[in-house]
C-alpha cells in the first residue's frame, strides 16, 4: 500500500496554499540561508522549464489555521522550505528573515531582451532595459499597461521578442512543481526513512526536526513555542543576538516568552549550550516522561500512547504540557543552578563532557526533582551530581539510550530517584567495576575518554594541584592554561622501544601540568627529571617547578595518582608503570565518587 501521494501544483496555487496555511512552513521565521544568487537561479530554472525538485510534505492533524480554524489536512513542508521561501520572495515580493532576524527583501530583476535574471543592484535599477523587480509584474492586474510602459522606456528593443519573453516570465506562475505528500498515519521513524531515500542530497532528518516542525503548526502559540526553543539555543551561544530578536521579531517580542529568556543576553557560560534537539529531549522527559523525540510528535498529534489512536481532544493538553516544560527549562535560576551542580562535580569546561545526553538527562532529572517537595535542594543536588557522574562512568546515555531513558524515568517515578540510583550503583558500580573494569577502560589513548575526564574532574573537585606544581591547581590550569603532559616523555619512549602512538599516548601516561614545568622536563626520562626535583629539594634552588619539600612531593604524586616509584621508571618498566597508574586513577575516581 502506497505511503504517499504525488501531485503537481502550479507556483501560484502553491503560494496561495502557503499564504492560507494549508501548507505550513516551519522554517518561515528562521534566518533564510539561501543567498540571492540561488534565488536568481531558481527563477531562471523555472523560466527555462527545468525541474526544480520535489517538495515533501507530511500531513498534520489538528493544526491551527488563520482565523482560529483547525485543519484536518494541513501539510507540513519538511523538504523544500528554502525553495518555497525563495518563491515567496521573488514572485510574491514578500520579505525573508535575515541572520539578524530582520525582515528584508530579496529583489530579482529580469532583462527581457537578454533573458537574464539578476539580483537587483543600483546599476541595474538605473537601466530601463531591466525589469527591476519581477514581483511587481507577477502581482499587477494591468500587465498590458506594464508592458506598454516598458516599451515607452525602451523604444529600440524588438517588441515581438520582448513581449514573448515577458509572457514567458509571467507564465512562471503556472509552472508545475511536484509534491510528495506523506500519509499522516506514518510514524516519525518511517517518515525520516522515506525522506532520506528520496532526498537526493541524502541529508538526514532527525526526530527532533520533525518535532520542531510539528510544534510550529499550532497557530501563533506553536510558532512562538518553536521560537522559544530556537532563540534560547541561539542566545546561549550568541547573547549579542538578543537585541536583534527584540527589534526584529515583533510577534515574539510581544509575548512573555522573550522576557523568560532575556537573562541570556548577559550570559557568558558555555558549559551547557543545548541545541534544539537537546531541548526537545529534555522537554520530552520532563513534560511527557518520554525518551524519544518522535514521542513528542505523537503526543502533539493527539495519539494515545496506549491505544495508538489519534484523539484530537488530547492536542491542547499536550501543547500545555510542552509549554510548561519549556518554561521550566529556560528559567534562569534553574538553568544556572544545574550548571553549578555539574561544576561542583568538577566538570568545569565543556570539553570535559563528551556526552551531551548525560547533561540532558541530568537536567531533566533535576527539573523533575524540583517538583518533589519531600526533597531539600541539597538532596536534589546530591542525587543529580551522583547520577551525572555515574552516567559518565557507565555510558548509560550512549548508544540506544532512549528506551533506557524511559525505563529510568518510570523507575524514578515508581521507587524514587535516590532509591533507584542506589540500585544502579549496587548493580553497575561494584567492586569488580572499580578494581577491574575501570582500570581496563583506562587502557586508551583518547584523552577525551569519559574515564580520564572523570579523573580530571575528580582532581578539580578535590582542589588538587597539577603534576609537580606547588600551588597551581588542576582547576586553574583547566580554566586558563596548562598542558597535558606525558609523564614518561614520548620522545624518550619513541627512541627506546615504544614508537607507536598507542603506547606513548596512553592516558595513564598523561597528567595536567604547568607549561613551564612541561618545558623544563622536555624529553628527559623520569629517572633524570625526578633526580632534578630531588636535588632541588636538597638545595632549595628552583630548576623544575617550585616543590622544595619531600613530603610535599609525596602528596603531589598521590594527588595525581602517580606511583611513588616514578623516579625509577625507565623504558623497560614503562608497561608496569601504566598498569599501576591505571589502578591508582581508578582508586582516585572511586574515592571521589564516594564523596559526591
Amino acid at each position: 500500500m502506497a505511503k504517499y501521494d504525488v501531485t503537481q501544483k502550479a507556483v501560484e496555487s502553491l503560494l496561495a496554499d502557503v499564504k492560507d496555511d494549508r501548507i505550513a512552513i516551519p522554517e518561515l521565521q528562521r534566518p533564510f540561508v539561501w543567498d540571492s544568487i540561488k534565488v536568481r537561479d531558481l527563477m531562471d530554472s523555472l523560466y527555462k522549464g527545468y525541474p526544480v525538485g520535489y517538495l515533501i510534505t507530511w500531513q498534520s492533524v489538528g493544526a491551527h489555521l488563520k482565523g482560529g480554524q483547525v485543519a484536518a489536512h494541513q501539510q507540513i513542508l519538511i523538504d523544500g522550505q528554502q525553495r518555497i521561501t525563495a518563491l515567496r520572495a521573488a514572485v510574491a515580493g514578500l520579505k525573508v528573515v535575515n541572520k539578524r532576524y530582520k525582515s528584508v527583501r530579496i529583489i530579482i530583476a529580469f532583462n527581457p531582451v537578454t533573458e537574464q535574471f539578476a539580483t537587483l543592484t543600483p546599476v541595474i535599477a538605473k537601466n530601463p532595459e531591466w525589469i527591476s523587480d519581477i514581483s511587481e509584474l507577477f502581482n499587477t492586474t494591468a500587465i498590458f499597461g506594464f508592458v506598454r510602459a516598458y516599451f515607452e522606456a525602451n523604444s529600440h528593443v524588438d517588441r515581438v521578442a520582448v513581449e514573448t519573453n515577458i509572457t514567458r516570465l509571467v507564465s512562471i506562475k503556472n509552472a508545475q512543481i511536484g509534491i510528495i505528500s506523506l500519509n499522516g498515519d506514518l510514524d516519525v521513524e518511517t517518515v525520516a526513512e522515506i525522506f532520506i531515500r528520496i532526498n537526493s542530497k541524502g541529508v538526514p532528518l532527525s526526530s527532533a526536526d520533525f518535532a520542531m516542525s510539528k510544534i510550529a503548526t499550532y497557530g501563533e502559540r506553536g510558532r512562538n513555542l518553536r521560537k522559544l526553543i530556537d532563540y534560547f539555543c541561539h542566545l546561549a551561544v550568541a547573547p549579542h543576538a538578543y537585541s536583534d530578536i527584540q527589534e526584529n521579531d515583533a510577534e515574539f517580542a510581544a509575548t512573555t516568552y522573550l522576557k523568560a529568556i532575556a537573562w541570556l543576553k548577559d550570559d557568558a557560560e558555555d558549559l551547557y549550550d543545548p541545541a534544539f534537539s537537546d531541548i526537545i529531549r529534555v522537554a520530552g522527559l520532563l513534560g511527557f516522561s518520554r525518551g524519544k523525540a518522535s514521542s513528542i510528535v505523537s503526543e502533539l498529534s493527539g495519539r494515545d500512547p496506549e491505544t495508538r489512536k489519534v484523539d484530537e481532544a488530547r492536542i491542547p493538553d499536550a501543547y500545555g504540557k510542552l509549554e510548561s516544560a519549556l518554561l521550566e527549562i529556560v528559567k534562569k535560576y534553574q538553568f544556572e543552578n544545574f550548571i553549578m551542580i555539574i561544576k561542583s562535580a568538577g566538570f568545569i569546561t565543556a570539553d570535559m563532557i563528551g556526552s551531551k545526553n548525560a547533561l540532558n538527562f541530568a537536567y531533566a532529572l533535576y527539573l523533575r526533582l524540583r517538583a518533589d517537595n519531600t526533597l531539600s535542594e541539597g538532596d536534589r543536588q546530591h542525587i543529580v551530581r551522583r547520577w551525572f557522574v555515574m552516567s559518565m562512568l557507565t555510558g548509560r546515555h550512549s548508544g540506544s539510550f532512549e528506551s533506557t531513558w524511559e525505563q529510568d524515568i518510570r523507575r524514578i517515578g515508581s521507587v524514587g530517584a535516590a532509591a533507584y540510583l542506589k540500585q544502579i550503583e549496587e548493580s553497575d558500580l561494584t567492586d569488580g567495576f572499580w578494581d577491574v573494569a575501570l582500570p581496563a577502560a583506562l587502557e586508551t589513548t583518547s584523552n577525551a575518554s569519559p574515564y580520564f575526564q572523570t579523573f580530571l574532574a575528580a582532581q578539580v573537585a578535590t582542589k588538587v594541584r597539577g603534576f609537580l606544581s606547588r600551588s597551581i591547581t588542576v582547576a586553574a590550569m583547566h580554566e586558563h592554561s596548562g598542558d597535558i603532559h606525558h609523564i614518561v616523555p614520548k620522545d624518550y619512549l619513541r627512541k627506546n622501544g615504544f614508537p607507536d602512538r598507542a603506547d606513548y599516548n596512553q592516558v595513564a601516561n598523561l597528567a595536567l601540568t604547568e607549561t613551564s614545568i612541561n618545558i623544563s622536563i622536555g624529553n628527559k626520562p623520569p629517572t633524570q627529571y625526578m633526580a632534578d626535583v630531588a636535588a632541588q629539594i636538597e638545595s632549595g634552588h628552583l630548576t623544575l617547578g617550585q616543590i622544595t619539600d619531600a613530603a610535599d612531593l609525596e602528596r603531589n604524586l598521590i594527588e595525581n595518582a602517580i606511583p611513588a616509584t616514578l623516579g625509577t621508571v625507565s623504558a623497560s618498566t614503562y608497561p608496569q608503570f601504566l598498569a599501576e597508574r591505571r589502578k591508582l586513577i581508578a582508586d582516585v575516581i572511586r574515592s571521589y565518587f564516594d564523596q559526591l
